[in-house]
């Protein structure tokens, strides 16, 4: 490399990495820390001084730990790679055999052999019942409850086999809340919910322990909705709109927050059908 060029790559190297700190919110130290350098090391790079690169191991663990993109620290590229893509929900097709949500199945397919993890928004939608599904859907806008039925029975039909590995998590509060008829749910009458919790009975009896559902306790624990495909993607649910991130950083600390949800559970899987037909006497 021309030493003209070799100190422009360094300088423009230098400021972005300036950059890449102070969005980080990070100390100097804690950036440091988290890239695998010690404080002297970070502060040679960014000194006005500075006429040589770090190792490539170095600048790739930067990039790695921080979401960053190799090219854009060496200046190689204008715009830092976004890990992070806006997938609005998609209408699913209404013609005879349409699929159902295409992306879903497509993301549970690319996961085969991997472990799913999913933190649902209200009940898991493969344990729903039809006239839940109707009664939750009835008045949004998108989908009709007929295409989220077809959805929820592919999911089921996913799970049931035999390669599949699905770990779930909720709150104990969501599903007292739910036999209780509480909140959203106060206007579905006490006969469906009592067909729902029989029904997520004998289904997690059935599906484990291929499918393990952990309950925790909401006081303790807090989760939006959110699926981690293995080590494919993860997908943050925001209402009729996903957040995918692909980038291994994002993931794995999604999965960091799963698994702390997994150590605080109140309800272990093996015990999660015996706690739903206790709960039947809740049902008000």
């Amino acid at each position: 490399m021309p030493k003209t060029r070799k100190r422009e790559t360094v300088e423009v190297f230098r400021h972005r990495l300036a950059e890449l700190i102070a969005r980080s919110g990070l100390t100097r130290a804690k950036f440091a820390e988290k890239a695998g350098l010690d404080r002297s090391t970070l502060s040679l790079l960014l000194g006005q001084s500075a006429v040589r690169l770090p190792r490539t191991e170095t600048i790739a663990k930067i990039a790695a730990q921080h979401n960053s993109s190799v090219d854009w620290l060496l200046g190689l590229a204008q715009q830092d790679k976004v890990a992070t893509d806006i997938v609005p929900q998609l209408e699913i097709e209404t013609a005879a055999g349409s699929p159902v949500d295409i992306r879903l199945q497509r993301w549970r397919e690319e996961a085969t052999g991997f472990k799913i993890r999913y933190v649902p928004t209200t009940l898991p939608d493969l344990l729903k019942s039809d006239e839940v599904i109707d009664y939750e859907y009835a008045a949004r806008t998108g989908p009709r409850p007929a295409l989220r039925q077809e959805a929820a029975q592919s999911s089921l039909e996913y799970t049931r086999k035999p390669e599949t590995d699905m770990e779930v998590c909720s709150s104990f509060q969501s599903i007292v809340g739910f036999a209780r008829g509480e909140g959203v749910w106060s206007d579905l009458d006490r006969r469906a919910r009592i067909a729902q919790i029989e029904r997520m009975a004998r289904l997690t009896e059935e599906l484990y322990p291929t499918f393990r559902w952990f309950l925790f306790d909401g006081l303790e624990q807090y989760s939006s909705s959110y699926t981690v495909f293995g080590p494919k993607r993860a997908a943050i649910y925001i209402g009729e709109m996903y957040f995918v991130f692909t980038s291994t950083q994002h993931i794995r600390e999604l999965t960091r927050h799963f698994d702390d949800l997994i150590r605080h559970a109140r309800i272990q899987p093996h015990d999660c059908a015996r706690y739903l037909r206790e709960l039947r006497g809740e049902v008000r």
